[in-house]
């Protein structure tokens, strides 16, 4: 029987939505041909199995393979995945370079704008003593309302709209909160999608999964932390876009997991607008709970969670080989 340890929790923001994503892997993989290991990385990134601490290398030594159910910060950004590979075990999810790519937001919207996919504007922020000026400048300078984001994060943890000189300092030293550098966006008004695409499924070399329809409640303009988590946005799969809408969601979902060199599955965000999709960030391990975005779109084509377990399992399996 193989043996799959199930990494969740980790030291990031998004500690909780991965407990919740690593429990609902590991439900599924329950009476199946696998057997599970919970393995808890706690806030301050130590292993735990069973309740006992230990270093990885103990935690993972009677392991066939790993499912990385981790989110954002050391889950994501390539570090949990530099572990794996010292230790040359087998796991889902992207490799390290890839998976700090996909993560840093600027890196990733310049090399998809080379490839003709459509970005929003954009400047970068690092901390500096003369960060009011600077902010000031971009006030000045740069389309508004705009979106201010923490660089190297996810779940919309310290996204915002600011629409005022004193909102987009407050957002600036909040997104500061979550990530040493911070983007400020272009705001792109149109529906927001949602694609999930995964490798050598169906048949496909990557198979687009169909894009979510993302209706936020009247209560807010973007898919911010509280709209994704409050229970209250309203998600359509298949959503209710055109042929040539979906067509070129898929495809430049399909885009944006091959040229960030992501593998086994992942999904992009995007706002859909009259001049195609504007592509916004790439999740490169979504959430997988019974209310995530890739599980709704994996029912609406009829496929379950237990078959795209075994698939992505299967397929970090034959990088042993």
């Amino acid at each position: 029987m193989i043996i799959v340890a199930v990494l969740r929790g980790g030291v990031g923001d998004e500690h909780d939505v991965s407990l919740k994503t690593g429990l609902a892997v590991l439900r599924k993989l329950e009476g199946t041909q696998f057997k599970t290991l919970d393995v808890y990385i706690d806030r301050a990134g130590v292993w735990h199995v069973r309740g006992v601490s230990l270093p990885p290398q103990r935690a993972l030594s009677a392991v066939d393979v790993v499912f990385n159910a981790l989110h954002g910060a050391y889950g994501e950004d390539g570090g949990v995945q530099r572990e794996l590979e010292r230790l040359g075990v087998p796991y889902t999810g992207p490799k390290p370079g890839p998976a700090a790519l996909a993560m840093n937001k600027a890196l990733s919207k310049d090399m998809l704008a080379a490839e003709g996919v459509l970005v929003p504007r954009y400047v970068r922020l690092g901390v500096s003593h003369d960060l009011e000026r600077k902010a000031i400048e971009v006030w000045q300078t740069f389309p508004q309302p705009s979106i201010v984001k923490p660089m190297n994060s996810g779940s919309s943890v310290g996204v915002a709209l600011v629409k005022t000189y004193p909102e987009l300092m407050q957002a600036i030293k909040n997104a500061f909160n979550y990530s040493k550098d911070v983007m400020i966006e272009e705001y792109i008004r149109g529906a927001e999608a949602t694609v999930g695409v995964i490798d050598g499924f169906r048949g496909a070399h990557t198979y687009a999964l169909p894009p979510v329809e993302i209706v936020l409640p009247k209560t807010c303009e973007i898919f911010d932390y509280n709209a994704k988590y409050s229970g209250e946005t309203t998600e359509r799969c298949p959503g209710a876009f055109t042929r040539a809408q979906t067509e070129a969601l898929e495809e430049a979902a399909r885009t944006v997991h091959k040229k960030l060199g992501l593998r086994h599955y992942s999904r992009s965000d995007f706002i859909v607008t009259p001049k195609g999709p504007y592509f916004l960030e790439a999740n490169s391990l979504p959430g997988l709970t019974e209310s995530s975005l890739v599980p709704k779109s994996l029912d609406a084509v009829g496929a379950s969670m237990d078959e795209f377990l075994a698939h992505v399992i299967s397929l970090a399996l034959e990088k042993k080989k």
